[in-house]
């Protein structure tokens, strides 16, 4: 993996939210995955090395407001989500970045309400613009919807993407290294978080 330049470089979580991994998830399943196989804690640690080297973070994620309003209905997950016992609604826990990762001052949070993807119709791409950022590290959930929309989102804007393969997530836990061989990696940089986090060491 080349040498990434902390100047034009920034982490993106994608749905790191309690709603979504958190111990009080609507998708259990995912939950789960995301604790259990280690990579929400990869995702902290990612994101500590990330504050101490300079790197700009940003945390993307995903909720609704209460009333619905403007909210996709043209797919059936967005349906299902409506009907979930945990909502991800504006202003409440469920879309809080879930620990351990930390939100430190200078992070952006990116909230979307619609959509199913961090960087289509949000204010990352001109966020990242504006700060020179030129690669992008994405890390998070879901390698089934979310992750892939992100990297080919950002690739076709022209960023280079660097995926750290443990530091993502979907279900079943087979699926996330499938998708990685057979579409993502065709797109970015593969690598890992050992890798990531040696770089972003200090001196």
């Amino acid at each position: 993996m080349p040498e990434l330049d902390p100047a034009t470089t920034a982490l993106l979580t994608v749905e790191c939210q309690n709603g979504v991994v958190g111990e009080e998830s609507a998708l259990p399943e995912l939950a789960k995955e995301a604790r259990d196989s280690g990579m929400l804690g990869r995702v902290a640690a990612l994101v500590g090395a990330a504050h101490a080297a300079g790197v700009q973070v940003l945390h993307a994620v995903a909720e609704r407001r209460p009333d619905g309003l403007a909210a996709n209905d043209n797919a059936r997950l967005f349906r299902a989500a409506g009907k979930l016992p945990v909502r991800q609604l504006s202003g409440s826990a469920a879309v809080e970045v879930a620990a351990p990762i930390e939100v430190a001052g200078n992070d952006l949070v990116v909230r979307r309400l619609h959509g199913l993807s961090p960087i289509a119709g949000t204010d990352v791409d001109a966020l990242l613009r504006n700060l020179g950022i030129r690669t992008l590290v994405v890390t998070g959930v879901s390698s089934n919807i979310a992750i892939p929309n992100t990297v080919f989102d950002a690739v076709n804007l022209g960023y280079r993407v660097v995926i750290p393969s443990d530091a993502i997530a979907g279900v079943p836990a087979a699926y996330t290294a499938e998708v990685i061989r057979n579409a993502l990696a065709l797109v970015a940089t593969v690598t890992t978080t050992e890798a990531l986090l040696a770089q972003w060491a200090p001196a």
